[in-house]
């Protein structure tokens, strides 16, 4: 007999399990690995409260200010009447105005001021600075793959118990300094919280949720067997679930049919010409921007599980990722010239965590004469890959599968570092693999 995996029960016995070990066992610390899309934040909500609910005032630690007060306006609308505290900084404008709307909410940027109260959030830069005061018995880390361990270490006295949630398959902590010193101790302070937290305490309990609810049925297997290979995940969804459609036939163009191809099968790949170009290729750059234009001008609707009738496509649904912040410029000021405007245009870093319905990728390799450490970072393209709830669309020139052959990993191997699996070279060869059944060509 064929057992039917059914998404809905599948997480609810993962979260189930998660959250019996957060009240009611005794480990110091609990792991929740999260893929892309399945629910991390909607866990942290709901801890945070059954916590607040069972007695046992917590302190959560994000890692921006755009987490805080996203985990505080999640709280208040689950729950109106919790006693909720906003920790921020002295900067002038420390948090978001939307906050002052909530009367359950209050904010200060004084850890004295919301002593007492049920939830107290923070970012980890500002909760390194609280002293003094009496230690919380919960804390709950969001985002804690990207958290560097020297972050921890800065916070750690403040609680006894933590749950840490985040996605391993992510970009790494962001650090300005050389850290090759560290590699390969267990107190590299700048290997992400986690790492450090398991190489410490190996026995911690270690869950993860086994369904995307944002990746479609086309975009899982893919992005779980290229990015998640140890950690595998399902879509919440089924083919025939969701569909991109348009209101307006091809006109011929790549762009055009590049758009037909992804929203046939959730993937498409734009190839340009083989060519050495600078970083922010002009045409490559334009040919992102046409393809947004033109997702637009065609009127894209999106069917879903979320609504019973079909939902336009806005602008404010689409978003261009790039691997740097120079390419992000030249695609909204081509976006401008196309009279383009309302589109999330920004890097990997700064994408991570968001969703839309389409996304176009400027490939971190395109034109590049080599492959170096920064473009292979498996997290970045994973990121990239991961943002869609119906279509991905990748531009790229032509030849970036001999360059990766041409340029295999030269990084020095360093002892005692666990190596991060899979690495960027295969991971963009499986990746590509898959698009070259969706490619597009087309000379502009």
């Amino acid at each position: 007999m064929t057992t039917v995996f059914d998404p809905g029960a599948a997480a609810a016995r993962a979260t189930g399990a998660i959250l019996d070990d957060t009240l009611r066992g005794s480990a110091r610390g609990i792991v929740v690995d999260s893929p892309p899309g399945a629910g991390k934040s909607t866990l942290v909500v709901r801890a945070a409260l059954e916590l607040a609910a069972a007695g046992h005032p917590l302190m959560v630690i994000a890692q921006t200010n755009a987490q805080v007060d996203d985990l505080v306006v999640r709280l208040a609308e689950k729950d109106p009447e919790l006693p909720v505290g906003r920790l921020h900084s002295n900067d002038s404008d420390p948090y978001d105005k939307v906050l002052d709307g909530l009367e359950n909410v209050r904010k200060s940027a004084k850890a004295a001021d919301l002593a007492g109260l049920d939830v107290v959030i923070s970012t980890a830069a500002k909760w390194a600075h609280v002293k003094n005061v009496e230690p919380w018995g919960h804390a709950i880390v969001d985002e804690a793959y990207q958290m560097r361990s020297d972050a921890l270490l800065a916070v750690a006295g403040l609680f006894e118990r933590a749950l840490f949630v985040g996605d391993p398959g992510q970009l790494d902590p962001f650090s300005i300094v050389g850290a090759d010193q560290w590699a390969g101790l267990s107190y590299d302070p700048s290997a992400s919280a986690v790492s450090t937290l398991l190489a410490h305490n190996p026995e911690l309990p270690q869950h993860r949720l086994p369904v995307s609810w944002r990746l479609p049925a086309s975009a899982a297997p893919l992005v779980s067997d290229a990015f998640y290979p140890y950690t595998p995940f399902r879509s919440g969804t089924d083919h025939g679930d969701r569909k991109l459609s348009f209101g307006v036939a091809s006109d011929g163009s790549g762009p055009d049919r590049v758009l037909d191809e992804a929203a046939e099968s959730g993937w498409g790949l734009l190839e340009l010409p083989a060519r050495h170009t600078p970083r922010t290729d002009p045409e490559a750059v334009r040919a992102v921007a046409l393809v947004v234009r033109r997702l637009l001008d065609r009127g894209g609707v999106a069917t879903s599980e979320r609504a019973e009738d079909p939902v336009p496509v806005t602008a404010d649904r689409v978003a261009v990722g790039t691997a740097h912040r120079d390419q992000a410029a030249a695609v909204r000021a081509a976006l401008t010239e196309l009279g383009v405007t309302g589109v999330a245009v920004d890097t990997a870093n700064r994408l991570q965590g968001r969703e839309f319905d389409v996304t176009v990728v400027l490939h971190p390799l395109s034109g590049r004469p080599d492959a170096t450490a920064f473009h292979l970072e498996t997290g970045r393209l994973c990121v990239l890959a991961s943002r869609h709830r119906h279509a991905c669309i990748v531009v790229c020139r032509e030849g970036v599968a001999d360059l990766l052959d041409e340029h295999p990993s030269t990084e020095p191997v360093q002892l005692g570092v666990t190596v991060k699996f899979p690495d960027g070279w295969e991971a963009n060869h499986a990746v590509l693999a898959h698009l070259s059944e969706r490619r597009v060509r087309w000379r502009p």
